[in-house]
């Protein structure tokens, strides 16, 4: 028995030690980059070591902390969705789903914290939900519900998003305190600060002044004398320049939030560092300042110049700008700054349009009728109700298989046109107008001749442009008669006169479309006046019957076309 028990252990042992020596060859190869700070690229060449390992073991879990380490470390935010999209693939590999949820995640804060595209980022959390909807992993949970709060205080939703984050508090608090692993404690710590640090801005923006005070002096005493904690506590110190501003206290609002501005410039997070210049020019103009107040409102520009990225609390930034140059008499930058107001409400409303039902009807919903059907299991009454669900759900999958059988109809019709306008293009150096062989008509050989130039010219200068525009007037400008103008365009164009002068301003509108990227700002009214049409209806009519496509969808297929070759052009490591 003692014998059995020797080699029992022996095994054990056995195992053990050869599994912590496969362990520790990765844990070497993170020794080697983990003391390097975020955004270091030098980290980079002893991470893909790590990788290859990984990719060579075809290990995916190693792997897919390869990649989330070249998220960490790289200081480009295009590099760093690269690798986030390889943590993806190599999480699907595994077939673990609480590894592809945490993938999911990671790509989403990329959208998020880098990029700064809510509309991205949070279809990468939705999806980072469906993997986690039965996880056993509560960090993997929370993280998740973290994330899902973030977006919720962004849209404005801040009773709701404080009710997630004082959850992810109480679970994160509670395991800082227990006997895990060091980095298991840190990650924790790590999650208890940053909700602590969003419900201060739910708190803040519920006017619950008292309430955000209490959770920023908490911040600060956690992180105080604690460099691991640097980034955190730039936050909680920008919170605090706020929180200082709102009491009144400016010249300690500017003490604090220029101290905050040390960290927050190191984490290269723009958008909250435009939030601290903000303030900082606020308290400059309480102060009467006004000097210096307009400086750091031009710096707030600045980096929505830059990034095409504004906070909604921010707005107020322009008003103040517009006001002060209007009492300055400066038309030219009140005119500069009014149009600058107009960019960040196009992009703040955009968002919200998009991500405000997107967060109840993909997130809320979705987890109402989760829990649900958890309540129908266990009653067997329920049935009634799962029957309507069901139903609901058949209806619902209907009209998505609509909509996207009318969005690839409407694909298919844009790629048509496009080969059309190529083949047009490639055509256009060899078109001219035919010399009759064959006499077509009555009139005289010159005549025609005469009078398809004068056609040429009127094409040529864009003159089919022209609001009104009647075959009379045509026949007066060309010096001809309808007569002998109607016969020509029937004969030699192959159509009758309202059709040729529709087709000339179609293709021309369609053209500057497919050249020209501005035109895709302008409005359907505004690019009917362009091309002479004077009616919206008549213009959208003319373009569908032409291009066999709407202009509406053409211009969104247009922009999502020219989108997609800017954001995804380029590498791909997996």
């Amino acid at each position: 028995m003692i014998k059995k028990l020797i080699i029992i252990s022996f095994l054990i042992f056995f195992k053990l030690f050869f599994s912590q020596e496969g362990y520790s060859d990765y844990f070497k190869l993170r020794t080697k980059y983990e003391n390097f700070e975020e955004n270091n690229p030098k980290a980079l060449p002893y991470i893909q070591a790590y990788i290859n390992k990984a990719k060579k073991e075809k290990n995916f879990e190693r792997l897919v902390q390869g990649y989330k380490d070249g998220v960490f470390y790289s200081s480009l935010k295009e590099q760093k969705l690269i690798y986030a999209d390889s943590t993806i693939w190599a999480a699907k590999q595994s077939a673990d789903k609480d590894l592809i949820s945490t993938a999911y995640i990671e790509k989403g804060v990329v959208y998020y914290y880098h990029y700064k595209k809510f509309q991205p980022a949070l279809n990468e959390y939705l999806k980072a939900y469906e993997y986690s909807k039965n996880t056993k992993n509560d960090f993997l949970k929370y993280q998740n519900l973290y994330h899902i709060g973030v977006v919720k205080s962004y849209l404005g939703y801040y009773q709701e998003a404080s009710e997630l984050f004082q959850k992810c508090i109480e679970y994160y608090g509670a395991r800082t305190k227990s006997n895990l692993h060091p980095n298991e404690i840190y990650n924790n710590k790590k999650g208890y600060l940053n909700s602590l640090r969003q419900l201060v801005i739910c708190y803040r923006h519920l006017e619950k002044y008292d309430e955000a005070d209490a959770a920023i002096r908490k911040g600060l005493s956690e992180t105080e004398n604690n460099t691991d904690y640097a980034q955190e506590k730039g936050y909680f110190l920008l919170s605090k320049g706020i929180s200082d501003y709102t009491r009144n206290q400016y010249a300690l609002a500017i003490e604090n939030l220029n101290l905050s501005m040390h960290f927050i410039k190191n984490t290269n997070d723009f958008a909250w560092l435009s939030v601290d210049y903000f303030y900082i020019g606020k308290s400059f103009q309480s102060l009467r300042n006004q000097t210096e107040s307009i400086v750091y409102f031009k710096k707030v520009d600045s980096i929505f110049q830059k990034h095409q990225f504004i906070l909604p609390e921010l707005r107020e930034n322009y008003e103040i700008l517009i006001n002060h140059y209007k009492k300055e008499r400066d038309q030219e930058l009140q005119l500069y700054y009014t149009s600058q107001l107009l960019k960040a409400d196009s992009i703040i409303s955009k968002d919200f349009i998009y991500l405000a039902p997107k967060i109840h009807k993909e997130y809320d919903t979705k987890t109402l009728i989760d829990e649900k059907k958890q309540l129908e299991r266990a009653n067997s009454w329920g049935s009634v109700i799962i029957i309507g669900l069901i139903v609901f759900a058949i209806a619902l999958i209907v009209l998505l298989i609509i909509r996207y059988k009318r969005e690839k109809d409407i694909q298919q019709k844009y790629v048509l046109l496009e080969e059309k306008f190529s083949q047009q293009q490639d055509q256009l150096d060899e078109k001219s107008y035919p010399v009759s062989e064959e006499k077509k008509t009555n009139l005289d050989e010159n005549i025609v001749e005469e009078l398809l130039r004068k056609l040429k010219i009127f094409e040529d200068k864009k003159e089919f442009t022209q609001k009104g525009l009647t075959i009379n007037k045509l026949s007066t400008q060309l010096g001809t008669n309808t007569n002998y103008l109607s016969q020509v365009i029937n004969e030699y164009k192959g159509m009758n006169f309202n059709k040729y002068l529709s087709e000339l301003r179609i293709n021309y509108i369609t053209t500057l479309l497919f050249e020209n990227k501005e035109y895709l700002k302008y409005g359907i009214e505004t690019l009917a006046k362009e091309c002479g049409i004077a009616s919206r209806q008549n213009f959208s009519d003319l373009f569908y019957e032409l291009n066999g496509i709407r202009p509406t969808d053409f211009i969104r297929k247009r922009k999502q076309e020219l989108d997609n070759k800017n954001n995804f052009s380029g590498l791909n490591p997996v």
